[in-house]
């Protein structure tokens, strides 16, 4: 949905609405737009997958036989990383979309990196991106903050009984 906005001067595609847009339609960004179960759904099918990937390397650094618990657990802290990594990202790209509905003035690139440029939003272009910026993205980034916090909690965890393994 590329709306232009009337004497902009901005590309349509660094626009922030529509920005905004591109990220609802990613299928990465999406994730993080979607109601509680199937975010967490989602989540817990990429730390599957995760965790399927990195068995045979765990499986090569642990014996089954003789120390399941350390690769159970080095299983779990791969997958819990990579889910951090990705919740990171989405953070980080949810982020800056916000950032930029809720400016009052926007750096925009014309034809490359070396001409860059500052637009200033008219007043009804900055109420409706604000709207949009505090009531749909912030309370995505909220989510996001949350997932970060409780998967840093979670990782510290492992590798903590990692070391307490490894110790012992």
């Amino acid at each position: 949905m590329n709306v232009p906005v009337s004497n902009c001067p901005v590309p349509l595609e660094q626009q922030p609405l529509n920005e905004y847009q591109s990220l609802k339609e990613s299928c990465f960004f999406r994730w993080a737009t979607l109601e509680d179960a199937a975010y967490l759904n989602k989540g817990f099918r990429l730390g599957s997958i995760t965790s399927l990937i990195a068995a045979p390397f765990a499986a090569t650094s642990f014996s089954l036989t003789e120390s399941l618990s350390q690769f159970c657990l080095t299983l779990c802290v791969v997958a819990t990383g990579m889910l951090l990594l990705l919740v990171l990202r989405l953070y980080l790209g949810w982020s800056y979309v916000c950032d930029r509905l809720l400016k009052e003035k926007i750096f925009y690139e014309e034809t490359g990196w070396y001409d860059g440029q500052y637009w200033t939003k008219p007043p009804e272009v900055l109420d409706r991106e604000r709207l949009i910026g505090t009531y749909e993205v912030q309370p995505i980034l909220q989510r996001l903050r949350r997932s970060l916090g409780l998967l840093g909690i979670l990782l510290l965890g492992e590798v903590s009984l990692c070391l307490l393994i490894v110790t012992t």
